[in-house]
């Protein structure tokens, strides 16, 4: 009879621990990161395997708090009718809320990040640009990173994100790109489109080193924390039945 085979042991880089010690990489919570590292610091070395340079944390700094918060939008909806029907269960209000960071809403900075990391190593990056609009153009599909259904003609944000680029010291590779395709996308709309918050974001991203599979991560956790501030809001001020009625109120009902 064959002896079944040994199976490799899992394996994890991130952090352990044992009766007298948590060891996160390869530091000690206690000694050498509590009330010494930022948050946001800690965030940037959990992703990339390293401290950032001041700028790029700058930079991730920036791109957190412009995420943060987005007002009565449908994720904070959700996450005040979650927390009406399941009050004592914040998580689960978050997590719900959290859902609705997609393809429409906040997490559309990872497919703007996908086509800017393209371009940037494309032998031809205003060609690449042009077959990438020209696909989302005759598809029908939003391009991401651009347009806004309020902010017009242009979103306030992305000036100041963009110029915080250059202020901080790097390079604006991927921010003079995401210009040059703004150029682009006009040209082929035949119409101005702004660099939305999520653009810029994806750009600043960029240019701080992360790559864009873990952007939409870098929203979430932004979001999370807006979301809680809804919910403390909605536990003092409840608005959840309110818009439950007004729903009812609006809604006709038609039998087919």
């Amino acid at each position: 009879m064959s002896e079944t085979p040994k199976q490799p042991k899992m394996r994890t880089s991130i952090a352990t621990s044992d009766a007298t010690s948590i060891t996160i990489r390869d530091q000690d919570l206690v000694d050498d990161l509590i009330g010494k590292v930022g948050f946001t610091e800690m965030i940037y070395r959990h992703l990339a395997g390293r401290y950032p340079a001041p700028g790029q944390a700058r930079v991730l700094d920036a791109c957190l708090v412009t995420l943060m918060e987005h007002g009565i939008t449908p994720s904070s909806l959700i996450a005040r009718l979650m927390i009406d029907s399941t009050p004592d269960q914040l998580q689960v209000a978050v997590s719900s809320g959290l859902n609705a960071v997609g393809n429409v809403f906040v997490g559309t900075m990872e497919g703007c990040g996908v086509i800017l990391q393209a371009a940037s190593k494309s032998d031809d990056p205003a060609a690449y640009l042009d077959r990438a609009i020209a696909e989302h153009r005759d598809s029908r599909t939003p391009l991401p990173g651009f347009g806004h259904p309020f902010h017009k003609p242009d979103d306030p944000r992305t000036p100041r994100l963009l110029e915080l680029v250059y202020e901080v010291g790097l390079s604006g590779r991927y921010c003079d790109l995401l210009r040059q395709m703004n150029r682009q996308v006009d040209a082929a709309f035949g119409k101005h489109l702004t660099i939305n918050a999520t653009g810029a974001t994806a750009a600043l991203l960029l240019e701080a080193g992360l790559q864009p599979d873990i952007f939409r991560g870098i929203a979430v956790i932004s979001r999370s924390a807006g979301l809680v501030t809804h919910i403390q809001e909605e536990r003092r001020h409840p608005t959840a039945r309110r818009i439950w009625q007004l729903v009812e109120e609006h809604t006709e009902f038609v039998p087919e």
